[in-house]
């Protein structure tokens, strides 16, 4: 399957009503937040209609996502290609044959997306993952089977998902500039908590860049995998609301449909750490109160 077939899926915009009444209740704490918000920053004159508590809500559904499909790709039967692990090879145990590390670099990145969902959740007031708005996310069938569709899969999904941040980057910097504390679904939020909660996002965004291409030196035909002199919106110009935001690009993977299948995502919460690897670093610390 072609890379630009899997790409166009993602950007399939689906209906934002759709995602807030499949989100439960962290939708309905986010449409709280947008009443309590979005009137006082259009008087100020921004076209910025995503409150805080709705990109954290957004981001953590694309962490869940992305947690689902690392861990399946590392439990399913695509690891043992050549390019990964090899025939008969697993995540821990690479055939002789296989490529120890391709398989790594999907390790790695499965662990730094399950700490991404662990940040959001703490911002959201939240410590299980099962109140997390969606508990099944689905994939084309070929996704964990065939690598080409999975790689194109990969790629997909972090163009989205560096788009989202980038967009995250801009919202949480414009509220930032309004130069006074902002109040959204009764919570406060000071000039520097928004231009901190913009450098997080920018941490994050460059980790989904490097999964981007890391992941594209997976199969040998994308060459360079480094490919693009500037990383690219993805035509994602908001977080939250609208048809050009992340919610619409992801919607594809949180609905069924024909030639897709439902993954849990209790499962790979649960068993993610027996497929992953650790890695370094933390977010920044934040300003000074």
């Amino acid at each position: 399957m072609q890379e630009a077939t899997i790409v166009e899926k993602t950007r399939t915009s689906v209906a934002r009503r759709a995602f807030l009444k499949n989100a439960g209740g962290a939708a309905a704490f986010a449409a709280a937040a947008l009443a309590g918000g979005t009137q006082l920053l259009r008087a100020q004159g921004t076209s910025v209609i995503d409150t805080p508590q709705e990109i954290f809500t957004a981001a953590l559904v694309a962490e869940d996502l992305a947690n689902v499909f690392y861990y399946n790709v590392l439990t399913g039967p695509v690891i043992q290609n050549a390019n990964l692990a090899g025939p008969g090879g697993s995540a821990k145990n690479i055939a002789p044959t296989g490529q120890a590390d391709d398989v790594g670099y999907l390790r790695a990145a499965l662990y730094e997306e399950f700490q991404h969902a662990l940040l959001f959740r703490q911002l959201l007031g939240s410590n299980s993952n099962s109140t997390d708005p969606f508990q099944t996310f689905y994939f084309d069938s070929a996704a964990f089977s065939d690598l080409d569709t999975f790689v194109n899969t990969l790629v997909a999904l972090e163009q989205a998902f560096i788009g989202a941040y980038l967009a995250a980057i801009l919202e949480f910097s414009t509220l930032a500039a309004q130069g006074k504390t902002l109040t959204f679904g009764g919570q406060q939020f000071t000039p520097g908590q928004l231009a901190y909660f913009a450098q997080v996002s920018a941490t994050i965004m460059g980790v989904e860049c490097e999964h981007r291409a890391l992941g594209r030196s997976i199969n040998p035909l994308f060459i360079p995998a480094n490919n693009t002199t500037y990383e690219s919106t993805d035509g994602i110009l908001s977080v939250f609301n609208g048809p050009s935001s992340a919610v619409a690009a992801l919607t594809p993977f949180i609905t069924p449909g024909s030639g897709k299948t439902a993954y849990p995502l209790k499962q790979a919460h649960d068993f993610a750490y027996t497929v992953w690897t650790f890695t370094a670093g933390n977010i920044p610390a934040p300003p000074a109160s």
